[in-house]
């Protein structure tokens, strides 16, 4: 019995050590990018495959978390910002060069960044059901004319992403009759969500009419319903320009790991989820690699893009053009 006991002391304390001497790599992530049917989980087993380590995604926010932690947080690399928010981002100091090689990338722009790697791209767009909407505006001008019954959810921008990206894109579109144009669309919308789930649950559950949404959701209801009847509305004024990007922590204690994960984002194992992961065009991967059900979806074929510089310079104003004519 004594022999038995010993032996098996020996091996939890032996695998306890291998479980020690397993390097770990922290990637905080959103909560959609790691849950059951985001691409999280199938990232982590590929790479845990190649890199003989423990991947550990925490999903929460990103920038104002790292930003709290500063030098102390124990992040390696963060996935899922974008470029509204990387002006911010850059000037704290927290990031590190990547030192990716670019030519695989298939965007729509042109992107040099040394610290920030996309890995996803979309465009905002208002998604409506065709069971709902017989003839859908086809301009941004004929939704801000369209009747007020007409019934739309967004989110909002000091909460949302996708809501920071609307008020960029009326930004863009309008200059500075933004707000003359929130004022026009005000009496069709019927909420606004904290985010951008809240909101497409709404449209999906028969409260709206319309959404805020992206070009691309119109894929999941394609491929992982067999529906059809959800489209996203093309205006040719142009839609705003979505990118998702990670970058290393200039602090990490793992920098070997972290430049290897920074490499295997644009690696074809890691595109090839982020369709149907993420619902999002991959930002490396050719058109005629990605699934049939996005290759049928409808593409504006005028892209709005702020850089971050001046997206940082017009957030503050197009925020508060939307606040005080939704405040009326």
């Amino acid at each position: 019995m004594k022999s038995l006991t010993f032996t098996v002391a020996a091996g939890c304390l032996s695998a306890s050590m291998a479980l020690a001497d397993t390097p770990v790599l922290t990637v905080y992530a959103p909560d959609y990018f790691v849950s059951e049917w985001g691409p999280g989980p199938k990232i982590e087993e590929l790479f845990e495959a190649r890199c003989a380590c423990d991947l550990q995604f925490k999903p929460g926010d990103l920038l104002p978390r790292i930003l709290l932690e500063g030098a102390r947080t124990e992040a390696d690399v963060v996935i899922g910002l974008n470029t509204d928010v990387t002006k911010k981002a850059r000037e704290s100091g927290l990031f590190a060069e990547h030192g990716v090689d670019f030519s695989a990338l298939t965007l729509p722009i042109e992107w040099t960044d040394e610290v920030f790697v996309p890995f996803n791209y979309g465009h905002t767009a208002f998604v409506y059901d065709t069971t709902r909407v017989d003839t859908a505006p086809q301009s941004f001008e004929a939704l801000l004319n369209a009747p007020d019954d007409l019934r739309l959810v967004i989110q909002d921008p000091r909460s949302s992403i996708s809501g920071l990206a609307l008020v960029l894109w009326v930004q863009a579109v309008y200059g500075d009759k933004a707000e003359e144009a929130w004022t026009k669309l005000a009496p069709k919308i019927l909420t606004v969500t904290k985010g951008w789930s809240e909101s497409y649950g709404l449209f999906t559950d028969g409260e709206a009419d319309m959404v805020l949404s992206y070009t691309t959701s119109p894929a999941y209801h394609i491929i992982a319903e067999g529906d059809e009847t959800k489209k996203a509305a093309i205006f040719p004024e142009g839609h705003y320009f979505m990118v998702e990007l990670a970058a290393k922590l200039a602090g990490t204690d793992q920098p070997e790991l972290a430049d290897q994960f920074m490499q295997f984002i644009l690696s074809e194992d890691f595109q090839g989820m982020i369709a149907t992961g993420n619902w999002s065009f991959p930002a490396a991967l050719p058109e005629d690699q990605w699934p049939a059900g996005f290759q049928q979806l409808d593409m504006p074929e005028k892209v709005l893009f702020y850089s971050e510089d001046e997206a940082a310079a017009l957030r503050g104003e197009a925020i508060e053009a939307w606040r005080r004519a939704l405040s009326q």
